[in-house]
């Protein structure tokens, strides 16, 4: 007779707990704990969760070594076809490596994923593990995608061990397992989606990725607020995170990466949603770039430095006199703190007062910029609404603005410039400490300290 044990779950964050409360101690949410319960079985069936599947020695080797003694022999990468996806990855997949991509219903992760694994079929063994969609929906996919589908091996499994089974047995080199929230392991009595699942199986599939030196890629729902479905401990237990963003009503998809032990995190990659599938876009900054020939107030070019590469996008303010006792303060694809801190640095030091004004802030391609290059940028934005002044369209702007009014330097100056050169940009306005000693040819590079001088400059 099998044992019938409990366990108490935050729902959350995935902290367990000795019994039932109000509050998760972890997380602090309230009424997020419930009651898992959990069958010991017999031991066969944890031999089948202990079971040591034969591969490379790698991440599985448990004897005692020094540091010199690792070899440092860096694994090949595995190029995906995708140019964009490999940049994001860090230069290609890393066997071995457990790879998680999440993103809301209909961003295009099922379909990116299946492009992907149908050309590398071709050279080389491959497993595409769908647990969602039944196999005839995903060869009606790949079909009217036009994509190779003689050589991809297709399996409907949602169990771990079996498909773990299945997998150590041919052996491929990349596996999908689409998704991670409908698998779920033998011996955990929750139902697949679960938090107890959830981390048992990704900690499962990772374990195996280790041991063969396959490459697993982990598809993964999203929260109502964006966040990734499931326990926190599933972004720490994998390699790399993935999120691939993009509207309904935007053909274009962004690829960040938030954790990558393999490379450079805050990587982007653009891709475009066309009828034969996910289309990478070579040159971001051109979709982004796409304005009117007329020149109008609230717009200017700002310079962002996204992971690896300097990217060009437009950044629009609306400045509008108020009907209601509180202003609004809307950003949509900036920080809208940041925003009012920003206004009140342009009252203080800059003898601007917009307290009367409704003020707008959009990231023209639904960039979202997190870095604070864009403080002067969106300055001089509401200051070209505010005054109805239209910025010349060869006018590059960025540079982080303190709360003392002065423009401070920021990253990789001298690569965003030149990136704007390429781009036909012949003026720019910098923090004085970003004004390189060699500008690139034809082009004008203002550098200011102070908030004023900037404003002195264009108005």
């Amino acid at each position: 007779m099998a044992k019938l044990k409990s366990t108490f779950v935050c729902n959350d964050c995935g902290s367990e707990h000795s019994r039932w409360q109000g509050q998760c101690n972890a997380c602090k949410e309230w009424n997020t704990i419930t009651e898992m319960r959990l069958e010991t079985k017999s031991d066969t069936s944890a031999n089948v969760r202990s079971e040591r599947f034969s591969g490379y020695a790698g991440a599985s080797d448990s004897s005692l070594q020094t540091l010199d003694q690792i070899s440092l022999t860096e694994l090949p990468r595995i190029p995906s076809g995708y140019a964009e996806l490999d940049r994001v990855l860090g230069g290609g997949i890393v066997p071995g490596s457990a790879i998680l991509i999440g993103g809301s219903p209909g961003a295009g992760k099922s379909t990116l994923l299946l492009q992907v694994m149908c050309n590398l079929a071709a050279t080389m063994s491959t497993l595409y593990v769908t647990g969602e969609e039944s196999l005839q929906q995903v060869a009606m996919r790949a079909n009217r995608l036009g994509l190779p589908t003689d050589k991809l091996k297709m399996l409907s499994e949602t169990s771990v061990e079996k498909i773990c089974e299945i997998a150590n047995k041919e052996r491929p080199k990349i596996m999908v397992i689409d998704s991670i929230q409908v698998v779920h392991v033998g011996d955990i009595q929750s139902a697949p989606g679960s938090v107890s699942q959830v981390r048992e199986s990704a900690a499962f599939l990772t374990r195996f990725a280790k041991q063969v030196g396959v490459a697993i890629f982990l598809v993964g729902h999203v929260t109502k607020d964006g966040a990734l479905a499931g326990p926190k401990v599933l972004e720490h237990c994998i390699d790399c995170s993935i999120m691939l963003d993009g509207s309904t009503d935007s053909r274009f998809r962004t690829m960040r990466s938030h954790k990558n032990r393999f490379g450079a995190v805050n990587e982007l990659g653009v891709f475009a949603m066309t009828g034969k599938g996910l289309k990478e876009v070579k040159n971001p900054s051109a979709i982004f770039l796409s304005r009117d020939d007329e020149e109008s107030p609230g717009s200017v070019v700002l310079v962002l430095w996204e992971g690896t590469r300097p990217l060009l996008v437009e950044i629009q303010a609306l400045v509008d006199y108020s009907q209601m006792p509180n202003p609004r303060r809307i950003a949509v694809g900036l920080e809208q703190n940041r925003m009012a801190i920003l206004l009140a640095v342009l009252h203080r030091h800059g003898g601007i007062q917009m307290s009367d004004q409704d003020v707008f802030a959009n990231v023209v391609g639904g960039v979202k910029i997190t870095e604070t290059a864009a403080d002067l940028a969106l300055l001089i934005a509401m200051m070209s609404s505010f005054k109805n002044r239209a910025l010349p369209h060869n006018l590059v702007v960025f540079g982080e603005v303190g709360l003392a009014g002065e423009i401070r330097p920021v990253p990789s100056g001298q690569e965003r410039l030149n990136e704007a050169a390429k781009h036909g940009f012949t003026r720019a306005i910098v923090p004085m400490a970003n004004v390189p000693k060699n500008p690139p040819p034809g082009m004008e590079v203002i550098g200011v300290k102070k908030l004023t001088q900037a404003i002195e400059a264009l108005f």
